[in-house]
């Protein structure tokens, strides 16, 4: 489900069934020397966050992306953020990002880190496989979350 009107409706009528959030960090670098990376890392994963959304409709909650600047990343935005999804029902609050820096918060929040791939480039073949091929990396993560008690 994505965070709009229609999906917010269904899943206010089916809490229990919808139990995880799915909330994407994004890196915003506007140097000269940045912009390009950062808005190819943000085009992958907000791909790669909605493919998983595809796959998991139902079950999981696709939630606005969760954007910084290097100056203004810090734990505490994020582990707010976190508390407040939980207060509302979500037993499982997972953060997925191609930035590195967030994997050091593991003990506060749940990351899944991944490696930027640009997409830009790619004929849209090539661009599913990739993104399938991602999902086979956080499947196994997903299932963990779930089954933990």
């Amino acid at each position: 489900m994505f965070f709009n009107a229609k999906d917010v409706q269904q899943f206010q009528s089916q809490k229990e069934y919808i139990d995880t959030a799915i909330v994407p960090l994004l890196s915003i670098n506007l140097s000269e020397a940045g912009i390009v990376q950062s808005s190819s890392s943000t085009e992958f994963l907000m791909s790669l966050t909605s493919f998983i959304e595809q796959q998991f409709k139902g079950r999981l909650m696709l939630m606005p992306p969760f954007s910084y600047t290097e100056g203004t990343r810090g734990g505490l935005s994020v582990s707010l953020l976190k508390e407040e999804l939980q207060k509302v029902g979500f037993k499982h609050v997972l953060f997925i990002t191609c930035d590195h820096f967030w994997t050091s918060l593991g003990d506060e929040i749940d990351v899944i880190w991944l490696p930027s791939i640009p997409l830009e480039s790619m004929d849209r073949e090539v661009k599913k496989k990739v993104l399938e091929d991602q999902l086979k990396l956080v499947i196994p993560i997903l299932s963990s979350k779930w089954t933990q008690v």
